[in-house]
């Protein structure tokens, strides 16, 4: 009876520290969403609203921390429980720092906001950003349900993300060359198409968690990336 009441509360307890991860991942998923939107719009104040949700975000993984620490120390988690709890953690920290990266593209809302618009730029900033929303969904998706052909799906599609940011560089670069006037546009634009191509890994990084959770090992191929400014740069 007393296992029983043990095993009871323990599920509660996981229950609720994913229940925590859930709302989290909602949070950030609008983050992104919201934050893109101000850039696109040269809306200002909703570019606020985005810098000051993510003290909220910020809150969430405290607390998860704190819960998924005082489970560890109350209830002696097996192995396989163990696991999760890590996983949980690691996630947590994953969906804070894209917290933080949609939160700096709201920062650079007002600078570009009173900014010459480079053509194009934000269209491609906004597939960007719409595919790691997308590829967020499904990894939390893939957590819920403990589905690794879908969370191995998240991961392969971090390429496409790599290439848009790869396309969008040089077409930044072009424009600094044809006129210095784009130089500050375009490297704040830069910055975002870098934090929006770092989400898309710390994404992949929570499908990664998904196999880990599953099969108890990390996926033995090497992640799939496609960015290659650094070749460009280093010429």
């Amino acid at each position: 009876m007393t296992n029983a009441h043990i095993s009871s509360a323990f599920d509660t307890d996981l229950e609720a520290v994913q229940a925590q991860i859930m709302k989290m991942g909602g949070l950030v998923e609008n983050a992104i969403r919201l934050g893109m939107e101000s850039l696109e719009t040269r809306d200002e104040d909703l570019a606020q609203q985005v810098r000051t949700a993510d003290s909220s975000i910020d809150a969430l993984e405290e607390a998860i921390n704190e819960s998924a620490a005082r489970i560890i120390a109350l209830r002696a988690p097996t192995a396989i429980d163990l696991r999760l709890i890590l996983s949980v953690i690691k996630i947590s920290g994953n969906l804070e720092r894209i917290g933080d990266y949609a939160k700096n593209m709201a920062k650079r809302t007002e600078v570009l906001s009173n900014a010459d618009p480079i053509s194009g730029s934000t269209g491609t900033l906004h597939r960007m950003t719409r595919a790691v929303e997308l590829m967020l969904k499904d990894a939390l998706d893939a957590y819920i349900h403990r589905d690794t052909a879908l969370a191995a799906d998240v991961i392969a599609r971090d390429v496409e993300v790599d290439q848009m940011y790869n396309a969008l560089f040089r077409e930044l670069l072009t424009f600094m060359m044809e006129d210095p006037r784009n130089i500050t546009a375009c490297l704040h634009l830069h910055f975002i198409s870098k934090n929006t191509e770092r989400m898309g890994d710390h994404v992949t990084s929570i499908a990664e968690q998904v196999i880990y959770l599953a099969d108890g090992k990390q996926p033995e191929e090497a992640r799939p990336k496609a960015d290659t400014t650094s070749t460009v740069t280093g010429g």
